[in-house]
């Protein structure tokens, strides 16, 4: 009979109901957090003289076994991970002693800590993986300072930039990216466990303790709180969500800057697919992928907040539908960072297309512009009508062609207020333009460098924090470990 139901329940639910239920699919994912978990518990328990030495011992070398035996070994007729596996301690080491691991604390705090366990060990993984792609954008832009290319406004050409300046930016999205992971992960690393089943327990229980020997850095204070919230699911979703859209924006340019019109890179065979009809065709099936898997992640976000949004305190069921989602977004932004890196890390990159297409649709206009301002003293609102005059024109802009629309707009000539040939000519040239926007953020290869060393410098600040909250998590579960391998 199950160890569940056995009491108030006396009719037993179909398959059809069981299969309705069950959330033991999901409950892969936090199986070995669940084990440790119980561990943490137990020790706790024993340490309060909940239970005796003899009994935590016995609970112990059970939830070795099963922990080693896997998740596999656990029937799966049960609802969960959790009852399937005290029904397996107990078939093991018999009620008298299993029966009473589950004491002071109910299923709803056991498996929000378990979510919070798992999610944690992803979130800082992610980070990993996003650090490793800024680390791989950051090494592609170190060799293109100056390679020249179009930058785009509404997807029309717009002022020259440099391959760097390209790549850094989405450099600097990422290491935005990396700060709210870095934020979800402190909220996520909170311990629910003790708060029961919402209003804590009679039992003499210490929070601190399981908080210490879980590696969470603090309890989450309210019971209620505690066992019915799932915004720090939400956070680390919203998160993947922004990533995401990040991903599928640089998705979108390699797509477009491997096409044939734009041919600007090659994208590597491993990261590409062929036609089943058209022999020639070398398609950016990866890219794709990525861009329309944003949409799934972004539904799945919806989902869950759809799934919260109504629930009164404390703890009711809908909530086992939100974790599936959780985890669909995880692989899924964890998968896409990995693409991503392996895309940019190995495209072939055409700089004398780039260079070619910065000679297209007048590109120097607004340094042009600009120099009608600095050497013949206009303002720039009259610049700006003269020199998209000769845009609509579509000359090639003069000294002389200047003067002839100068003397219509403002009644004078350009030249007779100091414009020269050389400066029209300098001011048209692409690297030139460049070179001139040395601004804080500008295209300016020596400007692109210093954001370079910035990015590095935030780089190595965020593997640092990585390694910190892994030696934290690592040092905490030696420690339970050791302290289980002393009652055995």
């Amino acid at each position: 009979m199950n160890i569940l139901r056995r009491g108030r329940l006396a009719v037993v639910p179909g398959e059809d109901i069981m299969r309705f239920t069950s959330s033991m699919e999901a409950d892969k994912r936090i199986f070995y957090a669940d084990v440790e978990v119980d561990k943490a518990h137990v020790v706790m328990l024993t340490e309060q003289s909940i239970i005796k030495e003899v009994e935590c011992s016995s609970i112990l070398r059970g939830l070795d076994k099963i922990q080693k035996d896997g998740i596999s070994a656990l029937d799966t007729s049960y609802e969960d991970v959790h009852i399937a596996l005290e029904a397996r301690l107990i078939e093991m080491v018999g009620e008298d002693i299993g029966g009473r691991m589950h004491s002071g604390r109910s299923r709803n705090d056991e498996v929000a800590t378990c979510i919070r366990l798992t999610l944690r060990v992803e979130l800082l993984n992610l980070m990993g993986e996003v650090a490793n792609l800024i680390a791989t954008l950051i090494k592609i832009a170190v060799k293109h300072h100056e390679t020249i290319m179009p930058g785009y406004t509404h997807t029309q050409h717009a002022q020259p930039t440099t391959l760097a300046h390209n790549l850094l930016a989405h450099a600097n999205a990422f290491i935005r990216d990396i700060s709210r992971i870095k934020a979800a992960y402190v909220c996520t690393n909170q311990n629910p466990l003790g708060a029961a089943a919402f209003a804590s327990t009679g039992f003499s229980i210490n929070r601190e303790r399981t908080t210490e020997l879980l590696g969470f850095d603090s309890t989450i204070e309210n019971s209620m709180d505690a066992v019915s919230t799932r915004d720090f699911m939400i956070e680390s979703m919203s998160c993947f969500s922004n990533i995401m859209t990040n991903l599928s924006r640089m998705a979108e340019e390699l797509i477009l800057w491997s096409t044939s019109e734009f041919g600007f890179i090659e994208l590597n065979d491993r990261y590409s697919s062929t036609s089943s009809i058209m022999p020639q065709k070398k398609n950016p099936d990866i890219a794709e992928l990525m861009r329309a898997k944003t949409g799934t992640l972004n539904g799945s976000l919806i989902s869950v907040l759809t799934i919260c949004k109504g629930l009164p305190y404390s703890y009711n069921r809908d909530l086992q539908e939100a974790t599936p989602h959780l985890w669909r977004s995880v692989d899924t932004v964890r998968a896409s960072v990995r693409m991503a890196d392996g895309m940019i890390g190995t495209m072939g990159i055409k700089k004398e297309n780039m260079k070619k297409a910065t000679n297209i649709g007048f590109m120097t206009a607004t340094e042009l512009a600009d120099v009608l301002v600095r050497n013949a003293d206009i303002p720039f609102r009259t610049a700006h009508h003269i020199v998209g005059s000769i845009a609509k024109k579509g000359t090639t802009p003069t000294l002389a062609i200047l003067d002839e629309l100068s003397s219509r707009i403002i009644h004078e000539k350009l030249s007779d207020r100091g414009l020269s040939g050389k400066s029209i000519r300098d001011a048209l040239d692409p690297m030139n333009n460049v070179k001139k926007r040395n601004i804080k953020g500008g295209p300016a290869p020596r400007e692109t460098k210093r954001q370079l060393t910035f990015a590095n410098k935030k780089l190595s600040k965020i593997r640092k924090d990585i390694d910190i909250f892994n030696r934290q998590r690592d040092k905490a579960s030696d420690k339970l470990e050791k302290i289980c391998k002393e009652h055995l």
